[in-house]
C-alpha cells in the first residue's frame, strides 16, 4: 500500500509557519544578535498580530530555544558522521570548521556572547554533552596515560563536566584545550578580527591543529 501522510493540514500548516518565524528570527540574528530578537518585529514582518505569532513561540526564549536546540542537534549530527571517517580529534575539527563556516550565525548563536537573561533548558545541555563525548572519545584514542600534571591531577577531582565519560585526566587535559584553543580560532575568525591581516585563516587553523595533536614532549 502506498504511503500516507500522518500529519493534518492543520499541522502541517502550524510547521509551515514555524518554520518561517525561524527563517524571520535568523535574518534578525544576522542583522542586529539574538539578543535583539522581537517576536512582534518578526510578526509584523509576516503581516501577523503579535498575539497570533504567540501562538506558534511562547515567549521570545521559547523560539531562542528552538533555534539553539535545532543548532546544537545539527552539530552533533555533523560530529558523529565525522568520527565514522576517521580516529583522533582531526576530523572532528575540520567538520567544525566547516559547520561554523556554512553558517556563522549558527555558530555564533551558540558559541557566541550569551544572550542576557536566557537560560537554557537541561534537553539543550543534554545535546551539547553529546559534542563533548565525540571529542573525549576522539582524544581517549589519542592520549596515553602519562606523568601527573598540576592540571590533570586537578581534573581527575572536577570531571562531572566529562559526564561518566571514562576518559583518564590526561585525555580530559587534551579534550579541554583543543575544545577552548579551536573555538577561539573560529570565534576570532567569524566575528571578523582577522579581517585585513592578510594571512590564510584556514591555514592558521591546519597549524594549530597539527600543534594540537603533535605527540607530548
Amino acid at each position: 500500500m502506498p504511503k500516507t501522510d500522518a500529519t493534518t493540514p492543520r499541522e502541517r500548516y502550524r510547521a509551515q509557519v514555524r518554520a518561517e518565524i525561524k527563517e524571520h528570527a535568523w535574518e534578525q540574528i544576522a542583522t542586529a544578535g539574538a539578543s535583539a530578537l522581537s517576536l512582534n518585529a518578526i510578526a509584523k514582518r509576516m503581516g501577523m498580530s503579535g498575539p497570533a505569532l504567540y501562538r506558534y513561540f511562547a515567549s521570545r526564549d521559547d523560539l531562542i530555544t528552538e533555534l539553539i536546540r535545532e543548532a546544537y542537534r545539527s552539530l552533533a549530527g555533523t560530529l558523529r558522521s565525522a568520527s565514522s571517517t576517521g580516529t583522533g580529534p582531526a576530523p572532528l575539527a575540520h567538520a567544525l570548521r566547516g559547520w561554523a563556516l556554512e553558517d556563522p550565525q549558527r555558530y555564533l548563536l551558540i558559541y557566541g556572547t550569551p544572550v542576557p537573561g536566557y537560560h537554557a533548558p537541561e534537553d539543550i545541555t543534554a545535546i551539547s554533552a553529546e559534542i563533548m563525548t565525540a571529542l573525549l572519545d576522539a582524544c581517549a584514542e589519542l592520549v596515553p596515560d602519562g606523568p601527573a600534571t598540576p592540571f590533570s591531577t586537578h581534573l581527575a577531582g572536577h570531571r562531572g563536566w566529562a559526564g561518566d565519560h571514562p576518559a583518564p585526566p590526561a585525555a580530559l587535559h587534551r579534550a579541554l584545550v583543543v575544545w577552548t584553543r579551536l573555538h577561539g580560532l573560529l570565534s576570532l575568525e567569524l566575528a571578523g578580527h582577522f579581517g585585513g591581516m592578510d594571512f590564510d585563516p584556514s591555514l592558521l587553523f591546519e597549524a594549530e591543529l597539527e600543534d594540537l595533536l603533535a605527540p607530548p614532549a
